[in-house]
């Protein structure tokens, strides 16, 4: 057993192999190859990183412009907005002018239709009133007619609806009208009146003389004998007459009396005028009754004059005088029924009143 000494190299075979180079070991070539990358990287991010900084730069300074920009589009169009706020009050407060205008235009026009209704009312009141006078005073029935058919024309100028009872009462006072006997009180009066200025010129029947034998104007004059003998015969016929009486004697009356009779007779006449007049027909029929039996008795019915005043007599005792008269009650009673109702007033509804945006405040 061999004692070794520690003080002394060992064998060749026994030393240890000498440790190879750093940079031929892969771990090395691996980390020199980590770290040029790693610096690659860290140059390249360092560039992004610039070029982000740059980018951002940029942007941040586009974005302030495009914000200044926007605060001054912000502030014009807060300056628009309140303009515009301005304008819509300045247009809401025109609008409400204009509706309250529009509603006391309607009221006037309401109260003026109404107005205009009222005073076209009273215009055929006062047509229906005057007709209804005419009847009753003066029983003129054509005076009436003219005043009903005026109303009518007034009432038909207007379209109401409601007033369709009025026209028809009207309608049916005037086929009332139309329906009466026309008697025309002038011509009838005028006709008395000519009878009682020819009353003068009429001959009694006592004052009648016998006609002369007419000769006509073709013959030859007459002998001296036929002369006597015409002559003997006119003195004879003035003493004795020969007449067919058909009737009770004349009476015979005194001048003065016949005076009287004419008087008395024009008296008639006249009072039967005035009951033409007041439309009391039993006083005229009597009264021409009896101016008609006065004529055949007293006056001379072959004369002409007396006849034609006859047959005027005979005539105007056909005449309708005193026929009842319609009193146009229904055309009244229609008429105050409808001016007691009033006419409802239909108001237009008023429009809703636009309200106006708040305005933003900054």
């Amino acid at each position: 057993m061999s004692s070794e000494n520690p003080s002394l190299p060992p064998p060749d075979s026994a030393r240890p192999a000498p440790a190879p180079s750093a940079w031929r070991r892969p771990s090395a070539f691996i980390a020199a190859a980590a770290l040029a990358l790693l610096g690659w990287q860290w140059l390249e991010t360092r560039g992004r990183v610039a070029d982000m900084q740059e980018d951002l730069a940029r942007r941040l300074a586009d974005s302030d412009t495009v914000a200044k920009e926007s605060r001054a589009l912000a502030k014009q169009a807060q300056e628009n907005l309140q303009d515009l706020q301005g304008k819509v009050g300045a247009l809401e407060a025109r609008f409400s002018e204009s509706q309250g205008q529009q509603v006391a235009l309607e009221a006037m026009y309401q109260e003026f239709s109404r107005s205009r209704d009222d005073r076209l009312l009273a215009e055929v009141e006062q047509a229906i009133v005057i007709a209804a006078q005419q009847l009753q005073l003066a029983g003129n029935v054509q005076a009436a007619l003219f005043a009903l058919q005026t109303a009518e024309a007034r009432l038909g100028s207007v379209d109401r609806p409601h007033w369709l009872p009025l026209r028809k009462a009207i309608s049916g006072d005037l086929d009332a009208l139309k329906a009466l006997p026309q008697v025309d009180a002038a011509s009838v009066a005028l006709k008395l009146e000519s009878l009682i200025g020819r009353l003068d010129t009429l001959p009694l029947a006592f004052e009648a003389k016998p006609r002369a034998e007419a000769t006509k104007a073709d013959e030859p004059p007459p002998s001296w004998a036929r002369r006597l003998w015409l002559d003997f015969w006119t003195e004879f016929s003035q003493l004795v007459r020969v007449e067919r009486m058909d009737r009770p004697d004349p009476a015979l009356l005194a001048p003065s009396n016949a005076v009287f009779l004419r008087e008395n007779l024009k008296l008639r006449l006249m009072n039967a005028r005035l009951a033409l007049l007041s439309r009391d027909g039993n006083t005229f029929r009597e009264d021409v009754r009896i101016s008609a039996d006065w004529l055949a008795r007293y006056f001379d019915v072959k004369n002409a004059g007396v006849g034609a005043a006859r047959d005027d007599l005979a005539e105007l005792q056909k005449t309708p005088v005193g026929v009842d008269l319609p009193n146009l009650q229904a055309s009244l009673t229609a008429l105050h029924s409808l001016q007691s109702v009033p006419e409802r007033r239909i108001d237009a509804p008023a429009p809703d009143k636009p309200v106006a945006a708040p305005a933003k405040k900054n």
